[in-house]
């Protein structure tokens, strides 16, 4: 008997037989993905090592740091629109935009630092003018800048000049504005600057991991890869953390303080009376638990219930911060606002959450948590500005009686800074 031809499926085996050139496009798409990796983790490790490094140097580095944010910020955005206005030739437009940021961090950041840097600033008769004028100078500046805008329109683009300047003022609102809030934290103590900002971390990464693990339903058409699950999931883990970061955090006076001086850092610090948020507090409980678990009263300090408002922020409303970038990004057609940091895109994308939350954390604080306590800083405003030099000098001498009386200053120190005075 002849044998049957054998079927062969050489033809269906070679088409599903990767050729070279596509083994070697997978093999480079897999190296590439692993370079990107090992550079994210590697810029991760150096921005956590460089933030600690900050943290522990004091206010006034923290504080340059946010500015530096700020302004970084701000020139990813506005390079969005940058390009259509180079090419429609409109004059001054990148110089204008930068002079209204500078305008802008003069007037919201420039009385907070002279307040701060108050021991240099009374040592210079410029700064002093800087100082006491400062919402004068801020008016004039803006007004300078808004009368040049209106000197640059050019027929033909008016449209589009406007729409210009909206971009600008509303990049300094979202950015630059609650950036200055960020700042204004800082001042209250470092403690509130890392607790909301260690609670969107927190909430992104859990989001992310709650997602891959549980993820059934979209939560937003904007951001498809993000789910109810995960969103719901990093709430309850943020809660978690949030009461861990502030047992941690409020156990040190160097965070909790708010800043006294420019020159405080980790290792030389002045203590301070803690906001009673930071002092363990007693509260009853409930007669009829209490009657059940043989427990009357609790103690524990009210930070973790202001931690837990500020987790609940951090988990359902500063997540839109993203959301509204994810969404500019689309409208740009632009995968990141820019390459500042390598493996990581640009400091709008690392930080489009921490804005919302800086803003809320400074209202919250000033809202339920700040008490009436004048500072130094403070009454030295209110001499200069409203006192004349007598009666400064009158101030100064009836703060000298106050100190011999009170047993600080004795009586033949006090005779001649008075017979120095007069």
């Amino acid at each position: 008997m002849e044998s049957k031809p054998k079927l062969t499926a050489t033809t269906n085996v070679d088409d599903k037989v990767p050729t070279k050139k596509q083994t070697q496009v997978v093999v480079n798409e897999r190296e590439k993905k692993k370079q990107a990796f090992i550079t994210r983790t590697i810029w991760s490790l150096v921005m956590i090592f460089g933030f600690i490094v900050i943290v522990l140097s004091g206010h006034l580095p923290l504080i340059c740091l946010v500015i530096l944010f700020q302004i970084l910020t701000f020139k990813e955005i506005i390079a969005l629109t940058a390009e259509p206005a180079r090419d429609k030739n409109i004059p001054y437009n990148k110089s204008l935009n930068w002079y209204f940021l500078l305008s802008t961090l003069y007037y919201l950041d420039g009385e907070s630092l002279f307040e701060f840097l108050q021991e240099v600033v009374f040592n210079f008769k410029a700064m002093t003018f800087l100082y006491k004028n400062h919402k004068f100078i801020s008016y004039s500046l803006y007004i300078t800048g808004f009368v040049f805008f209106v000197w640059t329109l050019k027929k033909g683009f008016y449209r589009f000049q406007f729409a210009q300047l909206c971009a600008t003022h509303m990049t300094l609102l979202l950015v630059v504005f609650q950036s200055h809030l960020i700042i204004e934290n800082i001042f209250n103590g470092i403690f509130w600057l890392l607790l909301p900002a260690a609670l969107v971390i927190v909430n992104d990464i859990f989001a992310y991991l709650c997602g891959i693990t549980f993820g059934r339903t979209q939560l937003i058409e904007i951001s498809p890869k993000k789910t109810v699950e995960g969103f719901v999931g990093a709430w309850i883990c943020t809660g978690f953390a949030a009461v861990v970061f502030s047992y941690i955090l409020s156990r040190s006076d160097y965070l909790i303080c708010p800043v006294q001086n420019f020159y405080t850092t980790a290792l030389n610090y002045p203590h301070c009376d803690p906001n009673p948020v930071f002092i363990p507090q007693l509260y009853p409980v409930p007669s009829n638990i209490a009657e059940l678990t043989g427990i009357s009263v609790i103690v524990f300090k009210p930070i973790y219930f202001h931690s837990a408002v500020l987790a609940t922020f951090a988990s359902l409303i500063a997540p839109f911060g993203g959301f509204f970038a994810s969404g500019l990004k689309r409208a740009f057609g632009i995968k990141d606002f820019g390459d500042t940091i390598p493996g990581h895109g640009g400091i709008t994308d690392r930080f489009d959450c921490q804005f919302l939350m800086g803003s809320f954390s400074y209202l919250y604080y000033q809202t339920f948590i700040a008490f009436n306590n004048v500072s130094v800083a403070k009454l030295l405003q209110m001499a200069v500005f409203h006192l004349s030099a007598e009666q400064i000098l009158q101030l100064i001498k009836s703060l000298l009686r106050y100190l011999h009386t009170s047993g600080v200053l004795e009586q033949d120190k006090l005779d001649l800074i008075i017979a120095l005075l007069d």
